[in-house]
Parts: C-alpha cells; sequence; structure tokens
C-alpha cells in the first residue's frame, strides 16, 4: 500500500496562495471601509462643532450686543463705539470656535492602518511568491 501523500503539487499551493490572496484582500477591503467610515463620523463630528460654534457666535451676538452696548453706553462711551467694541469683542470669541473646529478637520483622513497593511501584504506575497 502507498503512504499517504504529505506534499502538495504547485497546482495545489497555486490554488492555495490564490484562495488566500484573495481572503485577505477582501480583509483589507473591510478595514479600509471601516477606517473611512469612522474618519467620515470624525468629519461629521467637526463639522457639527464649527455649526455649534457658528450658533453660538451668532447666539452671543443677539443677545449679549445689546447688554454690552447699553451697559458701555451708561459708563460713558457713545452707542456707536460701544456697539463697535463689543461686536469686535465677540467676534474674536466666535474667531476661537471656528479654529478649534477647522483644528479638527485638518486631522489626516489617510486610514493609515489600512495603508500600512496593504503595505504588509505587498511584501508578504513577493516573499511568497519567491
Amino acid at each position: 500500500m502507498d503512504a499517504p501523500r504529505t506534499e502538495r503539487t504547485i497546482g495545489e499551493l497555486f490554488a492555495d496562495l490564490s484562495q488566500k490572496t484573495s481572503l485577505l484582500i477582501r480583509q483589507e477591503v473591510q478595514l479600509a471601509r471601516t477606517e473611512l467610515s469612522q474618519k467620515t463620523a470624525q468629519v461629521g463630528r467637526a463639522g457639527a462643532m464649527l455649526g455649534a460654534g457658528g450658533l453660538v457666535a451668532n447666539a452671543a451676538l443677539l443677545t449679549l450686543v445689546t447688554t454690552v452696548v447699553l451697559l458701555l453706553v451708561q459708563l460713558g462711551l457713545d452707542a456707536w463705539a460701544a456697539a463697535g467694541l463689543t461686536a469686535v469683542l465677540l467676534a474674536g470669541v466666535g474667531y476661537v470656535l471656528v479654529r478649534a473646529g477647522l483644528r479638527q478637520l485638518r486631522q489626516p483622513l489617510t486610514p493609515v492602518e489600512t495603508v500600512d497593511s496593504l503595505k504588509e501584504t505587498a511584501q508578504w506575497l513577493k516573499n511568497e511568491t519567491r
């Protein structure tokens, strides 16, 4: 009786390599999708912060301008000077909020894990096909 064969043919090896490569590529695509959806959520949160910053700056403008202007007028400033000073101060607050939102948007959106994994996969494929 013949003993069972433990060595695989080249055809079997290539078929196995093809299946594993296909699986690996599908997993890489899934990783990219997951990572990009996380990045999209991050951009959405930053956009919401920008919108909230704009709303807060607008609300501050509407609610505080009158109060501050009247207070400054009461302290002796002309109405136009009091209104101008108040507007400049509130614009500064709005600017700070908008800058905070923009800073979050500047974070890289590249799917770093996927890129690193693809590089590793390419290196692995090079090594396997030698």
